[in-house]
């Protein structure tokens, strides 16, 4: 690994090799994922250099709007942390709503249309990556991480259009008779409701809680 430091910062930097983009896991992790949705949702279709800067400018849109962590511990507080916070200090919004073109066929689209189709579709291709990821389950050769009360999970809804993100906090666990959760009371802004824990999300930077031995 390559090492440079700042002089007047106090940075210190730490490069990965040429030739070895492993190094950087993580972030080509997200670069394949970006990459193979985009082809799908392109498709057969000829754009210009100004509709692929559209649609490119909008995905890292989408791809910066995700929860990463709590920004506060106010049990109070809905709002998460993402990679917008970064990069211009406040959550990244859409400012219209598009209705959903997902359904339209593609010759009624005209071109704007057409590219709010390509996000739509990446959206919803994406985040089902994204969010069952969250939900990977461990070996049984380690502790299943469990819910607690206070914790900030994202909530699935598929109806949510791009940018959107259902945020809530568990308030209540509810054991079933062998004394795994399944089901949880979770409080967002629009009121209390109950949901299966399949559908509800961790933060991937939340601390991973296990039961104890």
């Amino acid at each position: 690994m390559a090492e440079a430091s700042g002089t007047r910062l106090g940075l210190h930097w730490i490069f990965h090799p040429p030739g070895g983009p492993h190094f950087n896991g993580l972030a080509e992790a997200g670069v394949k994922s970006v990459k193979s949705h985009l082809l799908r949702v392109i498709g057969d279709q000829r754009l210009t250099f100004e509709e692929v800067y559209t649609v490119l400018t909008q995905i890292e849109a989408v791809l910066n709007s995700r929860p990463l962590t709590p920004i506060s511990s106010d049990p109070n507080d809905l709002q998460p942390l993402t990679p917008g916070h970064f990069l211009c200090l406040e959550p990244l919004n859409s400012l219209i709503s598009e209705p959903d073109y997902t359904k339209v066929p593609l010759n009624r689209l005209d071109r704007w249309k057409l590219l709010q189709r390509m996000l739509q579709d990446f959206w919803k291709r994406w985040t089902m990556e994204y969010l069952s990821t969250l939900q990977a389950r461990s070996k049984w050769t380690s502790p299943t991480p469990i819910p607690t009360v206070g914790d900030l999970v994202i909530v699935k809804n598929e109806q949510l259009p791009p940018l959107k993100w259902e945020m809530g906090r568990i308030t209540q666990l509810h054991p079933g008779d062998d004394g795994v959760i399944r089901v949880v009371t979770i409080r967002t802004k629009n009121g209390l409701f109950t949901r299966p824990t399949i559908k509800i999300c961790p933060l991937p930077a939340n601390e991973t809680k296990v039961p104890k031995p």
